[in-house]
């Protein structure tokens, strides 16, 4: 698929998909029986709404499906104060506040939906979407939503606020980290949030409010250069993205930045890079199995899987990844839609990213993308936080397995994290940091299992893989087990095990994890089923494990996986513990 119209006709086939799921009043989707931690009257709103995100930019750019009316009938009911399907009055921190914004980009982008709604029901659209600026909002990505209301209203020529907006952007200026990069609130993670949230929306607000406010326009879109030099690191040649973080269930909302940045036409790219990153990624999705048997997203990742879910996952909250769509409102003769498809410019194989924790590895000519992680933390303690933020490293290849149980090492999630148990089968890894640093040569953090026992841990990138060396200090005995990254268990070919090392082959690619330091034994653990994001099947995880008793101890291993056949060793490889120096072929590296 290479154009507009193939890439048009597929977000059509997905919105019609839904409709048979509408309410008789067209304004709400009922996707599922799961619930969230709003009510079903609100999560039957947003599922209506997050349909937006993909039919604003489809009819902006020249479609008009035939079902267009049953959408108006949705919005003359939802926004009418008088009609049983009101969408409802906005308190504060309400998620109808987050769904308004596909309206203001709906308004931003003329979408012929506004201009066949009667004055009245424009009158009603704009009383509900209003209300916006009265409200509270969480301290977090959350500010943009009244803020892209208001830039709708402009758009269509209605009464806006600037003193509203100036409040929000003003509050998200502490967010502000550094080269491109932001934290999803003051203190909180580094995700997927600051590409499909902070610039995806601050791109949206420099396109349409450059007459107003040029001066925050131009720093919105300096900020975004800079961010793209470090996100285009996250996709590998093949277009797969790393899965970490909360939120996955949004899936290809990985690539919305770079649609937002084709829209907007920001000089940081080619048009052919860009164009290459979306639509190898938007491609590379329509392999995975995500989509349910009646057409409908599921909640998951690559397949349905409620195991990953947060608490804020309705069954309608999948389409958010339309966001991505946005490409669809470039006109046929764009330079997006005109350009080839060009592969991604030449990468460094390793790229420290210090603002965001992170150093991120490609490999095996770009077709694998892997990062080291210095572990985050947010106090709101989503579910499986520890697997989503905490572990060493996540891999576009491998994903990574979540906790089934807090009992048993099988559902432990062990891969790439160091659990400690005290002998009674409840294991603790990795949450949150006491210290984190990170630079050229490693990611290092200071973390407690518990208050009395701490853990240094420095995760070295090297050829084919990374090093991790951890110091423990603890006051009684304690056993621990360290894992590589998960394979396929079903695909398994052949596991090579001996006192050192530990390799899983699949039909595919390899998992290995080699002993550097500490008395360790190896072994491998297998999870349960849908425990890994990438694949419904068990994973094998490759491990090392440890008997300590109390006092201080070093642990190292190098921990490598790739598509292919296992590749030779470093021709040198040693941890000196007495030093604390590693090295590795010809270089030395001193751990402090």
């Amino acid at each position: 698929m290479r154009t507009k119209q193939q890439y048009g006709a597929l977000v059509e086939q997905w919105i019609a998909a839904a409709l048979p799921r509408l309410s008789s009043d067209c304004t709400r989707l009922h996707a599922g029986d799961t619930a969230a931690q709003y009510s079903d009257d609100v999560a039957g709103m947003e599922g209506f709404i997050r349909l937006l995100w993909g039919l604003f930019p489809l009819m902006s750019g020249g479609v008009t499906p035939v079902w267009q009316e049953t959408f108006l009938t949705g919005i003359r009911h939802g926004c009418n104060p008088q009609h049983p399907g009101y969408w409802g009055d906005v308190g504060d921190n309400d998620q109808r506040c987050v769904e308004m914004a596909a309206f203001g980009l709906g308004l931003a982008l003329h979408s012929p939906l506004w201009s066949q709604l009667t004055h009245s029901e424009q009158d009603n659209l704009v009383s509900w979407l209003s209300q916006s600026a009265d409200v509270s909002v969480p301290d977090n990505n959350w500010h943009f939503f009244p803020v892209l209301i208001q830039v709708g209203l402009k758009c269509v020529g209605r009464e806006y606020d600037m003193a509203v907006i100036d409040r929000h952007l003003d509050a998200i200026e502490p967010f502000w980290l550094g080269n491109g990069w932001y934290c999803d609130g003051k203190g909180k993670p580094r995700d997927y949030y600051i590409s499909s949230g902070f610039h995806f929306y601050s791109l949206l607000y420099s396109h349409f409010m450059q007459d107003v406010d040029p001066k925050r326009c131009l720093r919105y879109r300096q900020r975004a250069q800079q961010f793209a030099h470090d996100y285009l690191y996250y996709f590998t040649a093949d277009g797969e993205g790393i899965p970490f973080g909360r939120s996955l269930t949004y899936r290809f909302v990985q690539v919305a930045f770079w649609s937002a940045v084709a829209f907007t036409g920001l000089d940081v790219l080619t048009p052919g890079i860009v164009k290459g990153l979306i639509l190898r990624h938007l491609d590379n999705w329509q392999k995975q199995p995500f989509i349910t048997a009646d057409g409908l997203f599921s909640i998951g990742y690559a397949y349905p899987n409620l195991i990953m879910a947060e608490d804020y996952n309705s069954p309608g909250s999948p389409y958010w990844g339309l966001k991505a769509m946005l490409i669809l409102a470039l006109p046929d003769d764009s330079a997006f839609w005109q350009a080839e498809c060009e592969p991604l410019p030449e990468l460094a194989d390793i790229h420290p990213i210090p603002e965001a924790g992170q150093i991120i590895v490609h490999s095996n000519d770009n077709h694998h993308a892997w990062m080291v992680m210095s572990g985050q933390f947010d106090k709101n303690n989503f579910v499986n936080f520890e697997q989503k933020y905490c572990k060493f490293a996540y891999s576009s290849r491998f994903g990574f397995t979540l906790e089934r149980g807090r009992y048993g090492l099988a559902h432990a999630a062990v891969d790439s994290m160091l659990l400690f148990c005290k002998g009674d089968d409840y294991y603790r890894g990795r949450r949150e940091c006491d210290s984190v640093a990170v630079d050229h040569n490693w990611v290092r953090s200071d973390w407690r299992p518990w208050a009395e026992v701490l853990v240094t841990s420095w995760l070295i990138p090297v050829e084919n893989g990374h090093v991790r060396v951890h110091r423990v200090v603890t006051p009684y005995a304690l056993s621990c087990v360290e894992g590589g990254f998960a394979a396929n268990h079903h695909q398994q070919t052949r596991l090579m095990q001996d006192a050192m090392t530990v390799t899983v082959e699949t039909s595919s690619d390899y998992s290995r994890i080699v002993n550097l330091g500490g008395e360790r034994q190896t072994l491998t653990v297998t999870t349960p089923p849908n425990s890994n994001l990438l694949y419904a099947a068990p994973a094998i995880i490759p491990c090392l494990s440890a008997q300590m008793e109390a006092g201080t101890h070093w642990l190292a291993c190098f921990v490598s996986a790739d598509p292919g056949s296992v590749p030779a060793m470093p021709e040198r490889l040693i941890f000196d513990v007495p030093t604390q120096q590693l090295t590795v072929n010809e270089q030395s590296l001193t751990l402090v």
